[in-house]
């Protein structure tokens, strides 16, 4: 009787409870890694969003800020306007009073942000024509398609002297004159004293400009620091909200005493000893994030003029600072 060999067949019988559980602790251990790389991965790209558009922020608020401080107190070839006369209604709503100065600015109390306001002219390249006058109450000719308005707030210059005030013809861009009566808008013209016929023709200019003479728009550009309309700080011009995610605003004064065109010392504005010997301005802009949970619990600490300044919570923070030379004053 042939018997074959039997062979001992091992049967799979499933998994048991220990090799489950290790499966699980290794698989937990795999999906704990893989979260924490997620994790790390996703606040590292909320902390590069976050300075790439602090930078952002920062770099235009340099660059406006530069650029009108640049061309502040630019009165045409006048230059000074301590010869002007300023012919707007000081009782009008948005008189300005120009002739205080191209700049100026507030220091804000306890570090809080500072204020900065520029004054002055805008080159247009617009020239008086002829006839002219022949009374300094008679209207300006200038070449048409000029781009002026009506209530656009001017100044009509020579190298000598100049007359600010507001359009008030409905024309001024397709007819080629420019009237300055009283007016109705604000804030109007109205100048008792003027030279050039005082009294009962208080809109008179001062004289009457011929071909030397040029009209430029007038500006007054201020820079603020308050709460946005997102809730968030932000640089505000000329009360409109400007740039967001701008936290500070501080400025220094450069005031040259001895006349050599260098600035002798930098000073805040409560410490200006003349506003008109001043020929440049430092500033400074605090840029921050809009998160507040991007600096890891660390407190970060920023240097702001000198000042060293802790961070009050977890939001990352800029500082831009630039020094720029008031052109028309060196």
């Amino acid at each position: 009787m042939n018997m074959k060999p039997q062979k001992n067949i091992s049967r799979q019988s499933g998994l048991t409870l220990v090799e489950v559980m290790i499966a699980m602790l290794l698989g937990v251990f795999l999906m704990g890694g893989v979260l924490q790389v997620f994790a790390s991965s996703r606040q590292t790209y909320r902390v590069h969003e976050a300075t790439s558009r602090m930078q952002e922020n920062g770099r235009m608020a340099l660059e406006v800020l530069s650029r009108d401080i640049r061309m502040a107190d630019f009165w045409g070839c006048a230059s000074d306007p301590s010869n002007f006369v300023n012919n707007l209604d000081p009782a009008g709503g948005g008189y300005v009073d120009f002739l205080s100065g191209g700049v100026g600015g507030t220091e804000g109390a306890a570090g809080a942000p500072d204020s900065l306001i520029l004054r002055g002219g805008i080159d247009s390249g617009i020239t008086v024509d002829p006839p002219y006058g022949p009374q300094a109450s008679a209207n300006i000719k200038v070449p048409p398609n000029n781009g002026l308005e009506q209530d656009d707030i001017v100044f009509v210059a020579d190298c000598s002297a100049g007359d600010i005030f507001q359009i008030t013809n409905a024309d001024p861009n397709t007819s080629g004159v420019v009237v300055h009566n009283t007016g109705t808008g604000d804030p109007g013209n109205f100048n008792v004293s003027n030279p050039g016929c005082p009294g009962a023709n208080a809109h008179c200019l001062s004289k009457v400009y011929g071909g030397d003479a040029s009209m430029m728009l007038t500006q007054e550009t201020s820079y603020s620091i308050g709460m946005g309309s997102e809730g968030q700080p932000a640089l505000f011009r000329n009360g409109l909200e400007f740039l967001d995610g701008i936290e500070n605003l501080q400025i220094l004064y450069g005031e040259d005493t001895d006349e050599s065109g260098i600035a002798n010392y930098y000073v805040p504005a409560d410490q200006v000893a003349d506003m008109a010997r001043v020929i440049s301005i430092r500033f400074a802009v605090v840029t921050r994030s809009y998160d507040d949970n991007l600096t890891g619990g660390i407190t970060q600490n920023y240097n702001l003029f000198g000042t060293t300044i802790a961070a009050p919570d977890n939001r990352l923070r800029q500082v831009y600072t630039s020094t720029v030379a008031v052109r028309n004053r060196l």
